[in-house]
């Protein structure tokens, strides 16, 4: 009876990481998928905003962090089984218990294999949700950055238009100072123009606060892309690192 029990016990164990492996290799399928350079960070946003995720968007925090408390005691459980089978290994004879040795060994690599499984897949999770909001961010910075770039076109466009009746007006002022206007239509243009002025004034106040805002969207659009490229960078550093681990295995 206590045979079957530690069989029952080992197959639901090699179940478990079973699953966890399973959910590490969908991790990293699914980040392969959000790296990849040919779809924009603008066409992910509208993939997120589908009604499917709208709908499971009130159960996606719970959810998330359920998944981060069970990775991180899996991950306290392989650490655990890990000092366990490294001080029991390092207690025995290899020369005077063979068997044991070999038996200890082989509990020691499972162990050390469960570590690095739980330990990945808690490290992508967070790197998959912190992914995700900088996407959305960059997709959002994006579209804004766009917007600003058409006002500023429209600001340049008006400020032109202005200048070009600004100097229309100067030269009618002009030809009306040496008499060539009748008497009376000097004011008027000299206040039409200085309500030009005044609109163009404006308008160039415009065009600096939009040129303004336009460099801070672009700062801020450069650094998220700095981020998204860094943990990029770490995504692949880590499945190098995943890839040196499994040849020593």
């Amino acid at each position: 009876m206590v045979p079957l029990n530690k069989a029952c016990s080992s197959a639901r164990m090699t179940l478990q990481w079973t699953a966890v492996a399973v959910f590490l290799y969908v991790e990293i399928g699914v980040l392969v998928i959000l790296c990849l350079p040919f779809i924009s960070a603008r066409r992910w946003q509208t993939i997120f905003k589908l009604g499917i995720w709208n709908k499971m968007a009130p159960f996606w925090n719970k959810g998330f962090l359920t998944m981060i408390i069970v990775l991180i005691v899996l991950f306290l459980d392989a650490v655990r089984e890990v000092r366990k089978y490294t001080g029991a290994q390092q207690s025995k004879d290899p020369k005077l218990h063979p068997n044991i040795f070999d038996h200890m060994h082989m509990k020691l690599f499972r162990a050390q294999r469960n570590l690095y499984i739980s330990g990945f897949s808690l490290f992508l999770w967070l790197v998959m949700r912190r992914i995700i909001t900088l996407i959305n961010q960059l997709a959002t910075a994006t579209a804004a950055v766009a917007v600003l770039q058409n006002q500023v076109e429209s600001t340049n466009q008006a400020a032109m238009k202005y200048m070009e009746d600004n100097e229309h007006l100067k030269k009618a002022l002009h030809e009306g100072g040496t008499g060539k206007d009748p008497a009376g239509g000097n004011e008027g243009l000299r206040k039409e123009a200085e309500e030009l002025t005044e609109q163009l004034r404006l308008s160039e106040d415009g065009l600096k606060k939009s040129q303004a805002e336009l460099e801070a969207m672009r700062r801020q659009k450069e650094n998220l892309t700095l981020e998204y490229d860094r943990l990029l960078q770490e995504f692949q550093n880590l499945q190098e690192r995943s890839g040196e681990d499994k040849k020593d295995q």
